[in-house]
Order: structure tokens, then C-alpha cells, then sequence
């Protein structure tokens, strides 16, 4: 799939343009695809999820003219993990892939895995990402080998870089990337990364109007340090925290005047997701879950619920709120149901959830969910209006901090959960009332669906190593 070449691309798309004309169940266009991702921000840090202290009109409208999800869920509340999660359709820990990865990892994704990209490129997709990538910085886990024709960006998170506050003298300087060449590196400004990475996008949908795309825009803030251009500097009433999402809003709102101006707003999917939660211990310089329970690093709600937001304009009702859980694995499997592409020859874990796209009542096919986090631990379950955690040790703040304003993080203490708990997620979003006792059979099913799925994939806190694991793609020293 990696490397077809442009003859077998060239009859691909010929016989597919005759075999399915409609390209889809929806409508009978192709439809462009613009996968918009953001670093650590949190559940309440858009106007239609809460907030009140920053300003994020486009995303606002964008909630209206499509549809808002209040129980999305990522599969692992960490950079690299959650990545790959939504760019395979499969559970990062089938693949290998733990954490966040640096300059120093060996690995990164399978080049024979494959992405979102790899489905569309049969199809005559142009496929694109500018920000932040964080799946390897190795040649051959860059994005140009997953499938990807175009790439600008960072390999890695923000903050590995020279002025890291607890680690200053361990990474180098951070590599801006195009294509598969370093063209830059960044000593001590980021506040030009949101406008370069959007100008990028512009300027990559209006090349390519005339031909289906795939757009994966991955901004790296507002994880920290925190960065933003002048024309938002100061703007909010949150601090730099806010102007840094207001910058991101108005990002969204370019993408979206774009494709008006272009005539493809009715030919254009909009996917709008955080990667995990806030991440908590930079306080001012984090964003807020409220009211979900803790943030990144964690498997609590607060770590791996996001704000999601998708827009199919005059395809997908306008307005729309669904309430029933869905998670980003079962983000590639919907665009394949609604592009018409192959699904990935092995296994993946997501499954299409293009019924709840129209439906405020329908419900995903999964039977439940996983999350996992450290290395290979199943922390919680969720099935339907119904949360199960297992007894794990996760991190939480330590008391008696005052916030801090400096770009400093406060400490962090470890919890032991030390007995399963279940909560009722639609009456109890704060995770609060421990209802274990009070539901067996509810707790008996997810049990059992716990099993099945650590005999799949395993869970380190069991000791239970899985039967359908595979590696990640290694460097062979």
C-alpha cells in the first residue's frame, strides 16, 4: 500500500470512478477530509463545551453547523499513543507504540501499518500534514512513508527542545521538517507556529480544489511553552492559556473561509478533536476539564474526553449533539465507509460510526471501549453510559500549590486506586458517586469484555502479555 506506483494509482482510481461512482453511502461526491488536531486541550476550553473566559467563535459556529459530541474519548491520554490511535483505527498498544517518543526512540510507526492517508491515496487523494507528527522522527516513520505526499512541521513535541524547564541540557534544538529534510531549527520562538502551519494549509487546499484531499492539520499548542503571534497576544481574558486557543479559533475560521471561498464547504468533512486532556501541573499555562475528574496522564475523564466537533455541510444535520460515547480509533473506519476506500488488511480496533453523524440516538457498533495507559495497562472500560476503572497508581497534584504563571510546573503526587470503581458518566461527569455495589450485571458484562480484550492485546497490570501484539517499527542498530 506504501508504494504503489503511478501506474497501478492511475487504473486504482480508474476502476474505482467505474465500479462506484457515488464514492460513498452518503452522497454521491468524494468528499475532502480536514482532520484539525489539537495538543492538550482541554474538554472545557471551547465556548460550546463551557467556556466563558475565551472567545472561540469559528469553532462555536462550526459546532452549529454540524454536530458536537460530549463523550468522545481518545485512547490514550499521551501524545504519541493518542496519534497513532486516531491515524490507524487500531489501539496504539497493538502497534507498539507507548507514550510520548523523543530524539533518542529507536522506533516509531510501521511503515506497514496503515494511516488514514494510506486508504485515500488509491482513491486520487492529495494528502497533507503540517505540525506536529510524533509517530518517529526516523526516515522511515516520517510522514512521507505513512502515506502522507506532503509534510511540514515538528517531529515531536514542542517542549523537547534546549529551554525545556526540568530537562535543559537533554534535548537539541527542535527540527522543523519539510518533507523528509530538516530546513530549520527552532532555538527560542514558537509563536509563529499556529499562522505557519495554517498559512501551510490554506495554501495546500487551494492547490489542490480541484481534486479530493486529505488535510491532517496538527497544531502543536497549546501544549507547552506556550506561543502566539502578536495579533492575538493579550486578547483573552484567560491569559496566554486563552490568547493561545483564540489563535487556534482563528485558525479554524481561516479553513473555513478557505473553502467557502473555494466552493467546498459542502464537499469538505471538518473533524475537529484535542489530542488528550489538559495537562494539569502547568496550571495557568494548562487548559480545564472542568467539570471531568483530573487530566493528561491520566485514564480519568478529564485525561481522555475531548472536545469533538465535525461538520459535513448540508450532508450531516446542523446542531446536532450526541451524547453516546465513540473514540478516535473508529475515526479512520467512518471515513472509509464514506470515502468508499479499502479498510487496512490487518486488524484494527475502530469500527465506523457514521450512524451518529445524523442520529442524536444512535449508538457506536463497539461493544465498549479500552483504555490503556504506561505501557501496556487497562485502566478503564468504557461501555455505553457506564465507566469501569481497575485498580492502578495515576498521578494527581499535589496539594498546598499555588498556580504558577512561569511556564513552570508544579509536582505531581502518585494515587493508588486500590479497588475497582464504576460510574455512571451521564449522571455522575465528575466521576464523584462510586455505584459499583449497586450494579452487578452492569459490572459483570464489562468484566467480561475486560478479558476478552486484555487476551488480545494483554495488560501489563494483569500480567498478561496478549495474543495479537505487533511491533512497532524498530531502527536496527
Amino acid at each position: 500500500m506504501k508504494r504503489n506506483n503511478l501506474l497501478l494509482l492511475f487504473f486504482t482510481v480508474i476502476l474505482f470512478s467505474c465500479s462506484n461512482p457515488q464514492g460513498n453511502n452518503e452522497t454521491s461526491i468524494i468528499p475532502n477530509i480536514i482532520l484539525i488536531f489539537t495538543d492538550d486541550q482541554g474538554y472545557h476550553d471551547v465556548g460550546v463545551y463551557g467556556a466563558s473566559d475565551i472567545e472561540t467563535p469559528h469553532l462555536d459556529q462550526l459546532a452549529s453547523e454540524g454536530l458536537q459530541f460530549t463523550n468522545f474519548y481518545v485512547a490514550q491520554a499521551v501524545c504519541s499513543a493518542s496519534r497513532a490511535a486516531l491515524l490507524t483505527g487500531t489501539y496504539p498498544n497493538r502497534l507498539g507504540i507507548h507514550g510520548a517518543l523523543d530524539h533518542s526512540s529507536k522506533h516509531g510507526l510501521h511503515p506497514e501499518e496503515a494511516t488514514i492517508a494510506d486508504l485515500l491515496k488509491p482513491l486520487g487523494y492529495a494528502t497533507a500534514v503540517f505540525g506536529k507528527w510524533h509517530l518517529g522522527h526516523h526516515p522511515e516513520f516520517l510522514p512521507t512513508n505513512q502515506g502522507f505526499d506532503e509534510y511540514f512541521g515538528i517531529p515531536y513535541s514542542n517542549d523537547m527542545w534546549p529551554n525545556h524547564p526540568q530537562t535543559k541540557d537533554y534535548y537539541p534544538p527542535l527540527p522543523i521538517y519539510q518533507n523528509d529534510k530538516v530546513v530549520d531549527t527552532i532555538w527560542n520562538d514558537q509563536s509563529m507556529f499556529t499562522t505557519w502551519f495554517t498559512e501551510k494549509s490554506i495554501d495546500f487546499i487551494e492547490r489542490n480544489k480541484d481534486r479530493p484531499f486529505f488535510l491532517y492539520l496538527a497544531h502543536p499548542m497549546p501544549h507547552v511553552p506556550l506561543f502566539v503571534s502578536d495579533k492575538f497576544k493579550g486578547k483573552s481574558n484567560r491569559g496566554l492559556y486563552g490568547d493561545v486557543i483564540m489563535e487556534i479559533d482563528w485558525s479554524v475560521g481561516q479553513i473555513m473561509q478557505t473553502l467557502k471561498q473555494n466552493d467546498l464547504d459542502e464537499n469538505t468533512i471538518i473533524i475537529f478533536l484535542s489530542d488528550n486532556g489538559p495537562w494539569l501541573s502547568y496550571s495557568e499555562h494548562s487548559g480545564s476539564a472542568y467539570p471531568l475528574r483530573e487530566g493528561k496522564g491520566t485514564s480519568w475523564d478529564g485525561g481522555v474526553k475531548v472536545p469533538a466537533i465535525m461538520r459535513w455541510k448540508g450532508t450531516w444535520p446542523s446542531g446536532l449533539v450526541q451524547k453516546n460515547p465513540a473514540m478516535t480509533i473508529d475515526i479512520l473506519p467512518m471515513l472509509a465507509h464514506l470515502t468508499g476506500a479499502e479498510l487496512p488488511v490487518k486488524k484494527i480496533d475502530g469500527q465506523s460510526i457514521h450512524q451518529m453523524m445524523k442520529d442524536a440516538d444512535a449508538k457506536s457498533p463497539q461493544e465498549g471501549y479500552a483504555i490503556y495507559y504506561n505501557r501496556n495497562e487497562l485502566q478503564a472500560i468504557v461501555m455505553e453510559e457506564w465507566k469501569l476503572y481497575f485498580p492502578h497508581l495515576y498521578r494527581s497534584l499535589a496539594p498546598d500549590q499555588e498556580p504558577r504563571a512561569d511556564g513552570f510546573p508544579l509536582d505531581y503526587t502518585m494515587i493508588g486506586l486500590e479497588e475497582m470503581e464504576l460510574y455512571h458518566i451521564p449522571s455522575d461527569p465528575s466521576e464523584v458517586n462510586n455505584v459499583i455495589s449497586e450494579q452487578p450485571e452492569v459490572l459483570e458484562s464489562m468484566l467480561q469484555f475486560a478479558d476478552k480484550v486484555r487476551q488480545d492485546i494483554g495488560d501489563e497490570l494483569k500480567e498478561i502479555k496478549g495474543q495479537n501484539i505487533r511491533l512497532p517499527g524498530q531502527i536496527l542498530e
